[in-house]
């Protein structure tokens, strides 16, 4: 066994593990390793106050193996810091390029004999010989090249400062900041046209939000199932330490609690936040239109909308209310209490109801089970359709969300015409993430089939669905098990005694009559009138005694209990075992290595890697 290694205290410990051979690197810090991050964000200040112009001759960049242009010199020359050197796909590039001379500076020939051995290893391209072919051959093919050339549009030239290249003669270069439409990341006041989603009772924590807004990054924090009390102290936590960065609140519908709602768009109103996810919506509720309606205002004969929505959806009927403007009803009804002004009722018309929209694929958390691409070209045809329809003046834009765990995917959302894209499981699987490490545990081990379907807590009684982890957890069983005795009965006395011993001894591990205490508990502070509807209706405290047991199991699975471990209710969706398969091997397979700023760094630029090599294999 051989290990190379540098540090003096590593030694002692490479010895004990039986390594015979150990070769002290001579470097003076661990470069291209995560080690190194203090030093590229100290550098990447320090490089602020420089300019560069377009590289004279073309200088290869270590970090994805392909020439450095002017949109990225400063991004590349920090990344490189912490980055692998892509030596193969430098090396291969060149190759490609027809270059055949290598010169190596400084002492030995190591990389000499590397480069032997790539072009050993290499399909060779053939050049083909026309010094055999006939005058008569040479000009048939002249003067169809002339044909060619007349018949077609004339290239776009590129000017450097010294050199002239045609767009065909150029790879195409897409870069992390590249991908993804600029206006969209120019109205969140991001650097990548990538954000991540905010997951219920603060599993996306005021440190993701604020470590993925310093990065560049939107993020939201998960406030469903979250207290106001919570919910605030975050808030403040957040602005205190966010500084001038990007951030938002998650604002999940509640069906059956619209006065929660009302609440909650008051906090942030107080608190100006200016960007909201709205997630789960099934038609649009007046907390949600006064939040958009209460930040309009006239700058220079336009309507500007100050408060921001980003909607989360996977059905076109529901993108359909927010590619519209506000309801009227619910217009009128806000201005005759006096929440918004005239002016802001009859701007109310010309503007939608979201900046932009997420079309949400099968995915963690609530979902339809909607296929990408189904969604993301129906969507965007409807959006094109409605904003044809209503002559907006702002460009409302299209995300994708749903199955995004690998750079593959990631490029596919972008071909397939997203503005942005959202990721949600693989957050959860993070240091940032607000969720236990036995949970992390669970998701980091988790495979692509490792998922199923469950009832959604929130939304028990309309049979809404969410994607649960199944793998070491007996929770989607149970929980379907509830759902169907729901439907089946009309109140927990008509239920055999058998299935109610069950449930009360290996669900619940407590009687109904103490969980119905608990029940009437909660709702006594937030909404008295769900208790007297169930002293009336059976059915009705059947489903409040029930829904007792989904906020039980995302308690039990957030603090780590793990005495109630096959209860764990932990939502997530594939993409998650697609990215553990992703980063097996890797730095990244430990969740503890896992930083939400990292993983969507890493995910932006192998993305533009991916496209930029299959757009050259295209193109040869």
């Amino acid at each position: 066994m051989i290990a190379y290694v540098f540090p003096e205290q590593s030694e002692a410990i490479f010895k004990a593990a039986g390594l015979k051979l150990f070769i002290k690197l001579k470097v003076s810090g661990a470069f291209h390793t995560r080690f190194m991050s203090d030093a590229e964000k100290e550098f990447s200040t320090f490089i602020e106050q420089f300019s560069f112009q377009a590289p004279e001759v073309p200088v290869i960049s270590n970090v994805t193996g392909l020439p450095y242009d002017n949109t990225q010199i400063k991004e590349l020359l920090c990344k490189q810091m912490i980055s692998p050197v892509r030596w193969l796909d430098s090396i291969q590039y060149l190759l490609q390029q027809s270059v055949d001379t290598f010169k190596e500076v400084g002492p030995g020939n190591v990389l000499t004999n590397l480069v032997k051995k790539i072009k050993k290893n290499m399909p060779s391209v053939k050049k083909k010989d026309t010094t055999k072919e006939t005058p008569e051959k040479q000009r048939t093919k002249e003067s169809a090249l002339i044909e060619k050339k007349e018949t077609q549009p004339v290239k776009t030239t590129i000017q450097n400062t010294q050199t002239e290249q045609t767009e065909s003669q150029s790879p195409l270069q897409y870069s992390a900041r590249t991908l993804g439409s600029q206006k969209f990341k120019d109205l969140f006041n991001i650097q990548y046209a990538y954000y991540a989603g905010g997951m219920y009772r603060g599993i996306s924590s005021r440190e993701m939000v604020i470590r993925m807004g310093k990065a560049g990054m939107l993020s939201f924090l998960g406030t469903g199932g979250m207290s106001l009390n919570e919910i605030e102290s975050d808030i403040v936590a957040i602005q205190k330490k966010i500084g001038n960065h990007p951030y938002g609140m998650n604002f999940i519908h509640h069906p059956t609690d619209l006065a929660h709602e009302n609440r909650l768009m008051d906090l942030f109103l107080k608190y100006q936040i200016k960007t909201i996810e709205a997630s789960a919506f099934v038609r649009l509720t007046p907390a949600l239109v006064k939040y958009r309606l209460s930040g309009l205002s006239q700058k220079n004969g336009k309507v500007h909308a100050e408060n921001k929505i980003i909607a989360k959806l996977s059905r076109p009927e529901i993108a359909a209310f927010f590619l519209s403007p506000a309801p009227k009803k619910i217009v009128n009804q806000l201005l005759e209490s006096k929440q918004i002004s005239e002016e802001q009722a009859r701007w109310a018309q010309s503007v939608p109801m979201a900046d932009a929209i997420c079309a949400e694929s099968d995915s963690g958390g609530h979902t339809d089970g909607a296929v990408a691409f189904v969604l993301i070209p129906s969507m965007i045809r409807m959006k094109n359709k409605m904003c044809k329809k209503y002559q907006y003046s702002q460009d409302i834009f299209l995300g994708a969300a749903g199955g995004i765990g690998t750079p593959e995917a990631a490029a596919a959302s972008f071909l397939l015409g997203a503005d942005f894209i959202v990721t949600g499981s693989i957050n959860q699987c993070t240091v940032e993430a607000g969720t236990s490490d036995h949970v992390k545990d669970l998701l980091q081990h988790m495979n692509i089939q490792d998922t199923t379907y469950a009832p959604a807590g929130d939304m028990f009684e309309m049979g809404a669905k969410v994607q649960v982890l199944r793998k070491g957890v007996l929770f989607p069983a149970r929980a379907n098990k509830l759902y169907d005795l729901y439907r089946l009965y009309q109140s927990l006395d008509d239920i055999d005694l058998k299935t109610q011993q069950q449930i009360q001894d290996k669900f619940f591990k407590k009687r109904f009559d103490d969980v119905y205490d608990d029940v009437k508990q909660f709702f006594r502070q937030r909404d008295p009138d769900e208790i007297l509807k169930a002293e009336q209706n059976p059915k009705h405290k059947m489903a409040l005694i029930f829904r007792w047991f989904f906020n039980y199991t995302s308690s039990a699975a957030q603090k780590g209990q793990i005495s109630e471990k096959a209860n764990f209710q932990i939502h997530t969706g594939p993409a998650l075992g697609a990215f553990n398969r992703w980063v097996e091997g890797t730095e990244l397979e430990n969740w503890k290595n896992r930083h939400v700023d990292v993983i969507g760094l890493k995910m932006m630029d192998d993305a533009a890697l991916f496209l930029n090599q299959h757009y050259q294999e295209m193109k040869t």
